[in-house]
């Protein structure tokens, strides 16, 4: 009898528990429920999702729990994540129509039709324009798929894409018109676009390395290796034994390492080192014509700066094949013919360049290009000490004094002779002195003589030469060597 008694007691404990529990829970689940539509109004969607997840785990079997989600999940595109909520929310409650609204449409949005069809049959009875609207949209969505699968057979690639528009504007998710989109895009050659959808399906779809490993591939082609190798990384984080990722992975690593390399260089004055370094990154990268032509922009600027007159007409020249209006290449390499003092030359460079942009710059050069071929015609200092335009001091002092030494009046005896190495003399001197002051050497390579007559620094120099205390008798030379 006693032991009757402490089971009954025992009964009703856990007979008070649980309505205890079940009264809690059902209260915590309708605050976290009250909650959510609270932040959902305000537009918190990731609060309001946690709430509703806390909702689902509180309750499996409350179907506004499910519904609420879903209703997030939709507003944050996690669409498929959506339709399983409202699976479960049907299952709960069959008949709870506005689940099967939402449903039909998100089976339209990912391009099911069939299924599409059928739930927008069943919301028919209970809503009959809105469940007419999307039925009426599945045919528009047939047609268009249709047509533009038979375009593509027929190569007609820029028709197909206007019918992939319509279809996508209807099924946003569904990837395989994505997919056929951008293989269209890439038919005529439109990357861009094409990355577009290839990243628009990255996103569709969880998990996608296939996607990250085309992304990567699209940007390269682009000539986008910073680009390439952030989306490359991506599918490595999905996927670390990828082996294509891998193997794409490690080429393009390489090359931004070679590029940025050589960048530090340029931007340290290391114009020789530069040289090599994109010389390397060529035999990385020897095919890809975006990547290809850009290794090459920068070599044409690297020898340039560098002064490597025969390399830089080379490399610049081959940028212009590619790209004939390229800006930075045509003043370039107008640049490297003014120090091969082919002056005509450097002049089409910029008048070609003056044709495609009204910069300063550009005008500003073909200005002093224009006055060095002027200049050219009279005297060019380089021309006689015999060194180049971009030789240093050390260069024209050794070659002034070899000259002067070759050229001293005192070693001829003829008048005549004497008077044509006077005459050379004075041009050595002349030349000595405009290019080793650095004020006057800057004047004549912008194409003005300092020492022509007619300025005044010219003027200053012919009033003060007065030629060499050379002759017979006692007379000596004087001729001093710096």
């Amino acid at each position: 009898m006693l032991v009757q008694t402490s089971v009954n007691q025992l009964k009703l404990v856990l007979l008070s528990l649980t309505i205890y529990v079940h009264q809690t829970w059902s209260t915590s689940v309708k605050e976290h429920l009250d909650q959510g539509t609270q932040l959902l109004r305000t537009g918190n969607l990731g609060e309001a999702l946690n709430h509703y997840h806390a909702a689902v785990e509180g309750d499996a079997k409350n179907y506004l729990a499910y519904y609420q989600r879903a209703t997030v999940f939709l507003a944050l595109g996690r669409h498929r994540q959506a339709l399983s909520d409202l699976d479960a929310v049907i299952r709960l409650k069959p008949d709870f129509y506005h689940a099967k609204s939402e449903r039909a449409n998100l089976l339209m949005k990912q391009g099911k039709i069939d299924e599409a069809r059928e739930q927008f049959m069943e919301v028919l009875k209970y809503d009959p324009e809105k469940a007419q609207a999307g039925l009426s949209d599945l045919p528009i969505l047939e047609q268009a798929i249709e047509d533009a699968e038979e375009l593509i057979d027929n190569d007609d690639f820029a028709s197909a894409i206007d019918n992939l528009d319509r279809a996508i504007e209807i099924a946003k998710w569904d990837t395989s018109l994505r997919e056929k989109r951008a293989d269209a895009y890439l038919q005529l050659g439109n990357i861009i676009n094409a990355i577009g959808d290839v990243r628009a399906i990255a996103k569709l779809t969880n998990d996608n390395t296939d996607a990250y490993l085309k992304l990567s591939q699209l940007h390269y082609i682009m000539g986008e290796e910073e680009e390439s190798l952030k989306e490359i990384r991506e599918c490595l984080k999905l996927d670390q034994d990828h082996k294509e990722c891998h193997r794409h992975y490690k080429k393009v690593k390489k090359l931004v390492k070679q590029l940025n390399q050589a960048q530090d260089l340029i931007n340290e004055g290391m114009y020789e080192d530069a040289v090599t370094k994109l010389q390397s990154a060529l035999k990385t990268e020897s095919s890809e014509a975006k990547i290809v032509l850009k290794i090459e922009s920068r070599l044409c600027l690297s020898n340039k700066q560098g002064g490597f007159i025969e390399e830089c007409l080379e490399t610049c020249s081959s940028v212009l094949e590619e790209e004939s209006q390229d800006i930075e290449a045509l003043v370039n390499r107008a640049e490297c013919h003014i120090l091969d003092e082919d002056f005509e030359a450097a002049i089409s460079d910029y008048q070609t360049a003056q044709g495609i942009t009204d910069s300063k710059h550009v005008k500003d050069g073909l200005h002093r290009a224009e006055k060095l071929l002027k200049q050219s015609k009279k005297r060019d200092y380089y021309k006689i000490l015999g060194v180049p335009r971009n030789a240093d001091k050390s260069a024209i002092n050794k070659a002034y004094r070899k000259l002067a030494r070759e050229f001293h009046p005192d070693k001829f005896t003829d008048e005549a002779d004497k008077a044509e190495a006077e005459k050379k003399f004075i041009d050595i001197a002349a030349a000595k002195e405009v290019l080793t002051d650095e004020e006057k050497r800057a004047k004549f390579d912008n194409g003005e003589d300092p020492l022509d007559p007619e300025s005044e620094q010219g003027r200053h120099f012919h009033q003060n030469f007065h030629g060499f205390p050379f002759g017979g008798g006692n007379q000596q030379f004087f001729f001093k060597f710096n």
